[in-house]
Order: structure tokens, then C-alpha cells, then sequence
């Protein structure tokens, strides 16, 4: 290997060491940390990210990245070639970012994060508001930074979304996801009015433990590996990568709605599963981490959604939380508790949110932080301007700010901008993806009926885990599928399965 190439690994280890250091204080903070460690743990972490951050814009690494770029192609592997463009990328983002701004928006984000717990769970957004503000003007000087130079963005949005998912911008977005609300609205309109299948038993009490117990036995019965990671409660579920042999996941259990603890469950379990599946070549490099916001989102949502709702999968796993449930599901079938848990029903919370109703709230969402970053909508103004939409687009007005602005993470622990429309690409994407498995495997439904998950888990390495970051989204799409992303696909799963 070339010695600039091979000095530049190094130095990229040692970043993706320092970043990965980050992760494992921000699980700690957001499952363990006590309340009152929020100041230190904002230093530390500021701490670290600053090294990181030094690091990787040292002039040093430029000059390597320049003699790196000038050899010959032929004389690279592809994985080479690949890290030598995404250090490139890594580069020139952070070249643009100062070192004392991001450490200064980490302590903040720290800050914002420990008091948005305690005003969501008071319902008291007027307390988190001011912070808000904060990070809304830090994001918009993050824009700022971007837009410098020769580079003009259209939209203070688009720098932060092509940070998570490249090759995205906000107009872009805008016209895909107007195609699809064209569609799904009259959907949900229609399926809303149909008559509502039996739910009582979801409202039951199912205690805490109980529940529990049988979350860590269902992730490990669909292929997590409790010896390479390990399950706990949070606020917020969220899945951190430590390293190829700790990739953990956290759930959130509400005792009287058994819906909750799966669900994040197997959501969290399919970003895990990206993560385990990478080739163990990149293991240590920038190139193992999965690619872009929005594929990870569609792992996750294939697991939690077009595999978890299915049939299939209850036909196993029924009769296992029947038993484990015997007190509150006895008097219960597969089929009610199938309809139930796909019951299409416009509600309040995004993370409970059925299939077909799920991206509409993600557009409201996208389009009030597009406001927010452009100061089209002020902060103050945000509880009503997000309750006015809801009540537009869905039919229902949230009775408190705990249901409406406060409910997601996001705003309170990053950036404003360029996270919430992955979650959209990733439902667009998962199914594209599960066609394409079915295509290739049309057994897989007929294995799920047995609890058995290997040629999914197989297909899915071999097609998209085990490249990494080694491929941009695009490319991983057209590569998978033969086609560009596209609504169609999820489309014609909704009327597939509910018309």
C-alpha cells in the first residue's frame, strides 16, 4: 500500500475511534446517566468530538488526501477507491465547520437534550423553548458555513440534508413527497372510514419486566446477537454502533400498549442488523457504518413494518406472546390482533403511527423545520403552527405539546433539518428492497411462517449490509433494485395489502 494511503487509514481509525468514544457517553446519557451529570457529560463529550474534529481537519490529511487522490485508479482496490472518496467528502464538510463551533453546539445540544426530557414529560415546551432557538441559530450558521464559497445552496435545509442522505435537496424532496401525498391522502381517507377492527385488549396493562423479557427473547428470535450487543430502556429507542462486536439497541415499554416495546424493538433490531452485517474488511474504517440516514431507515422499517405487520410473522409469534401474555390476550385471536396492530387510523404520534398514515407525519415535520431554518415560522409560534397542521392533514388536534411538538427527539438532540426525511426514504426504499428479496427469494414469507429469518438476513447482507459506506445511496439503490428510488413500489404494497 501506498504510504500517503496507508497513513491516511490511520489517521481515519483513529477519528472513527474518537467518534465511536462519543457514542458510547451519548447511550450512556441517554439510558443510565444520572439526571444531575448533564453539565460533565456535556464537556466530555464536547471534549471528544473536538479531538475528532481537529483531527480530521488537520492540514496534515489534506496534503495526504492530495497526494492519495493522484494515484493511478488501477492501482486501488475498490474499497480503496471508495474510502479515498468518502474521506474526501469527511473532509471538505468539516474543513467548513470551526472547531470551536462544534464543540460549543455539542455542550448546547447536551444541555437541550436533559431539558427537553423533563419538559416533555411535564409538558412544558415554554421551558425548552429558549433552547430551541439556540440550536435553531446554530443550525442556520451551520447553513451559513456551507453556503459560503462557491458553493450556493438553494434552501438553508439542503446542506444539513445532504450531511445525512447525499445527493438529496429540499426542492427534490418537496416534489417527491407531493407525489406521494397525492396518493396517500385519498388512502387514508378511504381505509379511515372503514369499520374499526377490535383493539380494547392494546389498552390491557402488561407489566414492565414482563414485557421486557419477552422484547429480549423477540429480537434474539428474529437474529440479534445478545453476544454482540444488548437491549435497554430509553426515552427515545435509538441503535449505537461501539464497534463490530457492540452494536446495541434500546426500546421504550408502555405498560398498557404491548405495541410500543415490539415495535421499537424490531425497528431498533433492523438498524442492528445493517450494522452486524458489514464486512468485517471494513471493520475499523469510515466505510463501516451504514451509508446514508434514509437506507438505514429502510432497514429498519422492512424489519419493523413489511415483516413485522405481516401475517407471516404473527403465525410464529402469536402463539409465543399469547403465552407470555396469557392475562391479557387469552380472549384474543392472530387475526384480531393482526388487524389491530394494522389498523389504519390517523392519530398523534409518529413513532405509533400505522403504514399508510406514518409519512404524512414526516412531511409535516419537514415542512415546519424548512420554515424554521428559513424564519418563515418563529419557535413561539411552533406549538400552534405543528397542532394547525395535524389538524389539516390528519384530522386530529394534540391536546397537549407532550403529544405535538415535543414528542421526537430530533430538534432537542441535533440539528434542525436534514433527519426526518430519511424516514421517508427509508419506507420508499424498503419496499423496492423487499421486492427485490422476494424476487430473488420467493420462499421468504413461507420461512417466516417458521420463525426462520436466514435467506432474508442472507439476501440483505450479501445485497446491501456488507458494503457499508462503500457505496453512495443512489448507487446502492440502483445496484439492489435496477431502478432510481421511487414511491411506486410502496404504493402498490399499501393497496396490496389493505385495499
Amino acid at each position: 500500500m501506498h504510504s500517503a494511503l496507508q497513513s491516511l487509514k490511520a489517521r481515519f481509525a483513529e477519528i472513527d475511534n474518537l467518534r465511536r468514544t462519543g457514542s458510547v457517553l451519548h447511550w450512556d446519557m441517554s439510558t443510565h446517566m444520572p439526571q444531575d451529570g448533564t453539565a460533565s457529560r456535556g464537556r466530555m463529550i464536547a471534549t471528544v468530538e473536538k479531538a475528532a474534529h481537529e483531527k480530521l481537519i488537520d492540514p496534515a490529511v489534506a496534503a495526504l488526501l492530495e497526494t492519495a487522490s493522484g494515484l493511478p485508479a488501477a492501482t486501488l482496490s475498490a474499497d480503496d477507491r471508495a474510502f479515498l472518496r468518502l474521506a474526501c467528502r469527511q473532509f471538505s464538510r468539516a474543513s467548513k465547520i470551526p472547531t470551536a463551533f462544534k464543540a460549543e453546539f455539542l455542550q448546547h445540544m447536551t444541555e437541550t437534550y436533559d431539558v427537553w426530557v423533563r419538559a416533555r414529560k411535564s409538558n412544558d415546551f415554554h421551558a425548552v423553548a429558549p433552547f430551541l432557538e439556540k440550536t435553531v441559530a446554530y443550525s442556520r450558521a451551520i447553513s451559513d458555513f456551507f453556503n459560503s464559497g462557491e458553493t450556493a445552496w438553494a434552501h438553508p435545509m439542503d446542506p444539513h440534508i445532504e450531511d445525512a442522505d447525499p445527493g438529496m435537496t429540499t426542492v427534490g424532496l418537496k416534489t417527491l413527497f407531493a407525489d406521494l401525498r397525492r396518493d396517500l391522502v385519498p388512502l387514508v381517507g378511504e381505509l379511515s372510514s372503514r369499520p374499526k377492527p377490535r383493539t380494547d385488549f392494546l389498552s390491557r396493562v402488561n407489566p414492565k419486566p414482563q414485557q421486557l423479557e419477552f422484547l429480549n427473547w423477540l429480537a434474539k428470535s428474529i437474529g440479534y446477537d445478545f453476544n454482540r450487543g444488548r437491549q435497554d430502556l430509553t426515552h427515545h429507542p435509538f441503535m449505537t454502533k461501539l464497534g463490530a462486536g457492540d452494536v446495541r439497541i434500546t426500546t421504550r415499554v408502555n405498560e398498557t400498549d404491548l405495541r410500543d416495546g415490539i415495535f421499537s424493538t424490531i425497528h431498533e433490531s433492523g438498524h442492528a442488523f445493517y450494522e452486524l452485517g458489514l464486512s468485517p474488511n471494513l471493520d475499523g474504517t469510515i466505510l463501516g457504518h451504514g451509508t446514508s440516514a434514509g437506507i438505514h431507515e429502510s432497514q429498519s422499517r422492512l424489519w419493523e413494518n413489511l415483516v413485522g405487520r405481516s401475517h407471516e410473522f404473527w403465525i410464529y409469534f402469536y402463539p409465543h406472546l399469547q403465552a407470555h401474555f396469557s392475562d391479557t390476550l387469552r380472549d384474543v385471536s392472530r387475526d384480531d390482533f393482526c388487524r389491530a396492530i394494522n389498523r389504519v387510523e390517523p392519530s398523534l404520534i409518529r413513532t405509533e403511527a400505522d403504514e399508510v398514515t406514518y409519512n404524512l407525519h414526516i412531511m409535516i415535520r419537514f415542512d415546519i423545520e424548512s420554515q424554521l431554518l428559513d424564519g418563515s415560522l418563529k419557535v413561539g409560534d411552533l406549538p400552534g403552527a405543528w397542532n394547525d397542521r395535524y389538524e389539516s392533514d390528519l384530522g386530529v388536534r394534540p391536546p397537549s405539546d407532550a403529544q405535538g411538538c415535543l414528542q421526537d427527539v430530533h430538534w432537542y438532540y441535533g440539528s434542525v433539518g436534514g433527519m426526518f426525511q430519511g424516514y421517508t426514504i427509508g419506507n420508499l426504499f424498503s419496499a423496492q428492497c423487499y421486492d427485490a428479496a422476494l424476487k430473488a427469494h420467493p420462499e421468504i414469507p413461507e420461512a417466516m411462517t417458521r420463525g426462520n429469518f436466514c435467506t432474508l438476513h442472507s439476501w440483505l447482507k450479501e445485497n446491501i449490509y456488507q458494503h457499508g459506506s462503500s457505496l453512495f445511496p443512489h448507487e446502492l439503490i440502483r445496484q439492489v433494485t435496477g431502478e432510481d428510488l421511487s414511491s411506486e413500489p410502496f404504493l402498490a404494497y399499501l393497496k396490496r395489502k389493505y385495499l
